[in-house]
């Protein structure tokens, strides 16, 4: 019974994607008419032409690779500063390091929307609107993700670093050598929980980037809603482009990502 109950959530849950994928092969009349009943998940007269329209009417393949660049860059630099942090808090003394980490726990609870009107206008003061920059420095450091790192870091045997230091390691030394290495799970989780955060981000950049050349998917999928004329299948196809790549990034990494969770702590 409970398999079944399961099943059924996760019947539902999916369907959303179930229906758009549906609709994204089906020529563009029949998408609203079959879309109230059971033949709106399933794709008769399949046909890929929503697709070629998505790439004929936008320039698709400039939004994703905005996207991945800039998602790229934010993981990236996100594992190496917010991981380093992490180590700090969890196996260095010193001074006012509990006070600190204590601040970097209030500022999970403060949402973008709260500051992005003063961080608008710092970006705007220093020249970095409509850039790159400007949508992935700001997200580099987070505060979640330290907090994920220091979890997994404060559970780790003092012995590894105390032989590190008895072999004449450094902090730095002793991070990469040591750390790193035990830390594959973590690392993993953060990386996707960052990704998935940041590719389907829409306030920012709909804030801070007013040319086609720089934004990312989500203001991509916003503006090709709105040219005419409205074909429910080519929106319906451009989901789809959009949500694939997260899909496959979850489906490679969830057994790391399912580690992750169990050594950090984290209950869902």
């Amino acid at each position: 019974m409970i398999y079944l109950c399961l099943l059924l959530f996760g019947l539902l849950f999916i369907s959303p994607i179930g229906f758009m994928l549906a609709g994204s092969l089906k020529p563009d009349a029949r998408v609203l008419v079959e879309a109230g009943d059971w033949r709106a998940f399933w794709p008769a007269g399949v046909t890929l032409d929503n697709y070629r329209d998505v790439f004929a009417r936008v320039d698709f393949a400039r939004y994703l690779l905005n996207s991945l660049f800039i998602n790229g860059m934010i993981v990236g630099a996100g594992l190496l500063v917010n991981s380093l942090a992490g180590y700090a808090f969890a196996r260095l003394l010193w001074s006012g390091r509990d006070v600190l980490f204590g601040l970097v726990l209030a500022v999970m609870i403060i949402p973008l929307e709260a500051i992005a009107v003063p961080l608008f206008y710092m970006v705007s003061l220093v020249g970095w609107r409509d850039t790159y920059l400007v949508q992935i420095l700001p997200f580099i450091a987070n505060a979640f993700s330290v907090y994920l790192f220091y979890t997994h870091f404060i559970g780790l045997p003092r012995e590894l670093e105390e032989a590190a230091r008895i072999d004449g390691a450094g902090v730095l030394r002793t991070y990469f050598s040591i750390i790193l290495p035990n830390a594959k799970s973590v690392f993993a989780t953060v990386a996707i929980l960052t990704f998935l955060t940041q590719w389907g981000a829409f306030l920012w950049p709909l804030m801070v980037t007013s040319s086609e050349t720089v934004r990312p998917l989500p203001l991509a999928i916003a503006t090709f809603h709105s040219l005419p004329p409205l074909q429910w299948g080519d929106i319906l196809a451009f989901g789809v482009m959009m949500v694939l790549p997260i899909l496959v990034v979850f489906l490679l990494f969830q057994r790391w990502f399912v580690r992750g969770v169990a050594h950090t702590g984290i209950k869902g």
